[in-house]
């Protein structure tokens, strides 16, 4: 005789406040009122036979029983969501979607889809853009594009591009009212600032160049995305530091130029990274090979030409 399964609420509402010790918190999580969590456990444990939590001075504590039972609960639950993900991406197998930072996507890698998409008709790609990592069992995501040293646990990394860093800003700056021919004249000009991650790039490279680090406190403009701050520099509003990866293309079609001969390396460099056992999906082997021959084909080590004067 086989036992009858118990409430698939009351199993939700148990494994959610048994994780927090909570209804209160367990409520939230499950979008539903705390009486109602209370209601779901007080019914599952008369379906189970089997006291599950202990009440005491507003804490609730799990029972034996429950402690015995949560994990295989927990572990169904996982399962659950496993399946459905490998399901959904069955279904899928023609949509790869690459997450990566937003400013590398507008300013690198969308430029570059065409030709890919050009290669692969029979795959969508889509791309989503997040400073936080994936996580690969949670999130909908094939594969991303993140810059850093390659170390990211439980993940397979495959080296891209390095970078470096230097100043950029449009050709009208270089000879108008307040020529910027040396590293000294950027004390009269606007810096133009990223944050986050970015935010040191300016005090490193004024550093290796042998400037005041003071230069930085002027007045200048802040922006929290890459791609952002070097369109203020393409329009003129100032001088960006520069990534090669983000401004190789602007330099290329002249929207910026390099003032300085003076670049410096960054101290780490962007990956592919993507599970290990989506290693060998067709969409992904595919999206790799096409991403590091074009890596290999136009060079992104530094500007056009190398790092230069721009005034020749």
């Amino acid at each position: 005789m086989k036992s009858r399964l118990p409430s698939l609420n009351g199993l939700r509402a148990f494994e959610a406040a048994a994780r927090h010790l909570s209804f209160t918190t367990a409520a939230a999580e499950l979008n539903v009122t705390q009486t109602a969590v209370s209601h779901q456990i007080r019914r599952l444990e008369q379906e189970l036979g089997v006291r599950l939590f202990v009440r005491q001075n507003r804490a609730i504590f799990l029972t034996e029983e429950a402690k015995e039972y949560l994990p295989n609960i927990r572990a169904a639950f996982n399962d659950l969501r496993l399946a459905t993900s490998r399901l959904q991406r069955r279904d899928n197998d023609r949509v790869l979607t690459v997450s990566t930072l937003a400013s590398l996507a507008a300013k690198w890698l969308l430029p570059r889809l065409a030709a890919f998409q050009e290669a692969n008709p029979g795959i969508d790609v889509r791309i989503t853009t997040s400073i936080e990592l994936v996580d690969f069992e949670r999130d909908d995501v094939d594969a991303a594009i993140r810059y850093g040293r390659g170390e990211w646990p439980d993940v397979h990394a495959d080296w891209l591009m390095a970078d470096e860093i230097f100043p950029v800003c449009s050709p009208t700056l270089l000879n108008g009212e307040r020529p910027l021919q040396r590293p000294e004249d950027l004390a009269h000009h606007v810096l133009l600032h990223t944050s986050g991650a970015a935010r040191d790039d300016w005090r490193l490279w004024l550093t290796a160049a042998g400037l005041p680090n003071d230069i930085i406190e002027q007045s200048g403009l802040t922006f929290d995305l890459t791609f952002v701050t070097i369109q203020a520099a393409i329009d003129g509003h100032g001088v960006a530091i520069g990534r090669t990866s983000y401004v190789r293309d602007d330099i290329a079609r002249g929207r910026l130029v390099v003032p300085f001969r003076m670049a410096l390396p960054a101290n780490a460099g962007f990956y592919l990274v993507y599970p290990e056992n989506r290693a060998n999906t067709p969409k992904l082997v595919a999206f790799r090979d096409w991403l590091l021959g074009s890596i290999r084909t136009t060079g992104t080590a530094a500007p056009p030409g190398g790092v230069h004067d721009a005034r020749g």
